[in-house]
């Protein structure tokens, strides 16, 4: 069985995720969204709410998982029984920094293989942290999130 883990903070799930995660889910027999606690990153959402924001964007998808995870990826790809990693390259400045990533994780399992998947053209500007930014402002997200999620940033930032 080919087991992806796509991991990320998820702070909060975009439609860029949602492609990434629908044509993976079509590419392997199954797709573990890991969901990373990263607390050094301060993400604005609770662990147990991004979670939740991913199953709920994912719910249709058979082949799809949510977890949260805050050991070392290596670790949970083994605990997963998964030896590939999904990950998104929205721009050439992306592929510096993944490419290290990619390195570091197979220097500490070679078993490990990275596979990079570039998203559909129109989420192709999409990140989690201008979808924060425009919610914090009070700008219209509908066109980069779920509608859940969207509800959801917007009740964070009004309350």
């Amino acid at each position: 069985m080919n087991i992806a883990v796509y991991p990320g903070t998820f702070d909060p799930i975009t439609n860029g995720h949602f492609d990434l995660i629908e044509r993976g889910a079509r590419m392997f027999d199954k797709v573990v969204i890991a969901v990373a606690e990263s607390p050094g990153k301060r993400p604005t959402l609770e662990l147990a709410t991004r979670k939740t924001l991913a199953a709920t964007v994912c719910a249709k998808l058979d082949n799809v998982e949510v977890i949260g995870f805050s050991s070392l990826l290596t670790t949970m790809m083994y605990e997963q029984k998964a030896t590939i990693i999904l990950r998104g390259l929205r721009a050439v400045s992306d592929f510096e920094y993944e490419l290290q990533l990619a390195n570091m994780n197979r220097a500490q399992n070679p078993e490990l293989e990275s596979v990079f998947l570039t998203p559909a053209v129109e989420n192709s500007y999409i990140s989690s942290t201008i979808v924060r930014e425009i919610a914090k402002l009070g700008g219209d997200i509908s066109p980069m999130v779920h509608p859940q999620v969207a509800q959801t940033l917007y009740r964070h930032y009004n309350s």
